[in-house]
């Protein structure tokens, strides 16, 4: 009797169960349902949104355009005689160093990055074919590939605004969806900038369209804009040119200045250009900044020996990544908010590259491993000190030229400011302390916020002390201002 009520019991409860099941396997089914019809509702309101809007901005690519006459470029704002590195007093080696408040002028505050721009509407991927086709390219030696095909390839019959007006609108086409996705999902893995983007898209298009014309340029700003960057199309001489805004002030370079915004040229050496104003919504400037490191094929440069003269111990053979130096070599001098100051802290915040990181940092770790923040800063302030070669940038490349990290590292010269920049790096990097560059007439050093008692020249901020670390007062212990340094005037550019 109790088996036949448990077995009674057992298939009743079965019952529920299956019962429950289904129930919920019909709802889950219903949610599915309309979940993709509420996604496909509003795939096709983006879509309709940004036709509409793209038709907008073709019919506009109609009207005339205006002949605007470019500003000469910005020049680099000049500075003070550099000051030559000088030697510590070998005298003055050993002597305790002695507590000393410095003044200084001014602070340049942090600008932290801002998102990179999106496009208006999130793109609808087109329906996949049972074979997809890519097309390959390369960008500073990496090998990349995009939903690409020959039919995409189009033809400019001229470059009068009818011809670019209806070349916009066949772009506009749900044809091109695939490929403005690839360039984001590129943009994203890659870890590119702003900068790096657009040169990657002025890559593909010259590929695709098998050089430097017309149908490449148009391509590079459609991609560009669809992908939520402001830009202006302009032409002369039957050519096309992009022109691209910044929310930097870039330096000798030649600008079109268009409603009270700069607007910058990605080659154009002439001096006047019929310019459409047309702008796209929600479009937005790019910015120099460098976030992360730029993810390109590794192809290592030839190793260098470092030497730090006084801490035999502190030796490294380096390498980083020659595909990084060339494109640091395309990067514009720039400034944010029409402050030079902040020239340095975009240099000086741009990470290190992994390859220059494994062949330097486990030596330097290995011979700092156990040791005091003063005795550990102390190492790495010499080894930048002395294991580098001082020249002038004017003898060197005839204009000033600021190094990232990585450059230092290559070059076989660098001045004060690449080896401040190098150095608030390390510190950074392998101990953790903060720093803040210090900005001389004429001369770029450093101060690190130690969190133990260390002596010396300082400066104080927010109630915290910032100690001198020149690495340019050759074999100079922390604390030591190099002389004839005019604190009055100094500014600090403080670091992220």
């Amino acid at each position: 009797m109790k088996k036949l009520i448990c077995f009674t019991l057992f298939c009743t409860l079965t019952s529920y169960e299956v019962k429950a099941q289904n129930t919920y396997e019909e709802f889950k089914k219903k949610m599915n349902s309309e979940y993709s019809s509420f996604k496909n509702s509003k795939d096709k309101e983006f879509e309709e949104f940004r036709r509409k809007i793209n038709e907008e901005y073709a019919s506009f690519l109609k009207k005339t355009w205006q002949e605007f006459s470019a500003f000469k470029g910005i020049p680099v704002p000049e500075e003070d005689k550099p000051v030559p590195p000088v030697v510590y007093p070998e005298e003055d080696k050993g002597k305790p160093i002695k507590d000393n408040p410095k003044p200084f002028e001014e602070v340049i505050p942090i600008v932290e990055p801002e998102p990179q721009p999106e496009p208006v509407t999130p793109i609808k991927e087109t329906p996949k074919p049972p074979v997809e086709t890519y097309y390959a390219f390369k960008f500073f030696n990496t090998s990349l590939k995009v939903r690409l095909e020959n039919k995409h390839r189009f033809q400019l019959q001229g470059c009068d605004e009818n011809h670019i007006s209806r070349a916009w609108n066949a772009l506009s086409g749900s044809a091109y969806n695939n490929v403005i996705n690839d360039c984001l999902a590129i943009r994203l893995q890659n870890k590119l900038c702003d900068w790096a983007y657009l040169q990657m898209l002025c890559a593909l298009s010259d590929a695709f369209f098998k050089g430097h014309c017309n149908e490449s340029v148009l391509f590079t700003a459609f991609l560009y804009c669809q992908s939520g960057y402001k830009m202006k199309l302009a032409s002369a001489n039957n050519r096309l040119f992009l022109l691209y805004a910044s929310n930097h002030t870039i330096y000798d370079k030649n600008y079109w200045e268009v409603e009270g915004e700069k607007f910058y040229p990605l080659d154009c050496q002439l001096n006047q250009l019929h310019i459409c104003q047309a702008a796209f919504p929600k479009e937005r400037p790019l910015s120099l900044q460098i976030s992360s490191e730029q993810l390109f094929a590794l192809q290592s440069s030839a190793q260098r020996t470092l030497q730090s003269k006084q801490y035999q111990d502190v030796r490294a053979v380096v390498n980083t990544n020659e595909n990084l130096i060339q494109f640091f070599n395309s990067y514009p001098t720039s400034c944010i908010n029409n402050d030079f100051g902040t020239r340095w802290a975009m240099y000086a915040n741009t990470p290190l590259s992994k390859q220059a990181q494994r062949t330097l940092y486990p030596a330097l770790k290995q011979a700092i491993s156990g040791k005091s923040q003063y005795e550990a800063v102390s190492r790495l302030l010499n080894f930048v000190q002395t294991a580098f070669v001082y020249e002038y940038d004017d003898k060197v490349w005839g204009c000033d030229r600021a190094f990232f990290a990585d450059e230092t590292l290559y070059y076989p010269y660098c001045d004060c400011e690449d080896r401040s920049i190098l150095f608030s790096r390390l510190v950074r990097d392998l101990l953790g302390l903060k720093v803040v560059l210090i900005y001389y007439p004429g001369h770029l050093a450093t101060a690190v916020c130690f969190t133990e008692n260390v002596n010396g020249d300082y400066i104080s901020m927010n109630g915290k002390r910032y100690t001198i670390c020149d690495p340019t007062y050759i074999g100079a212990p922390i604390g030591a201002t190099m002389p004839k340094m005019d604190n009055q005037k100094a500014k600090v550019i403080l670091l992220e």
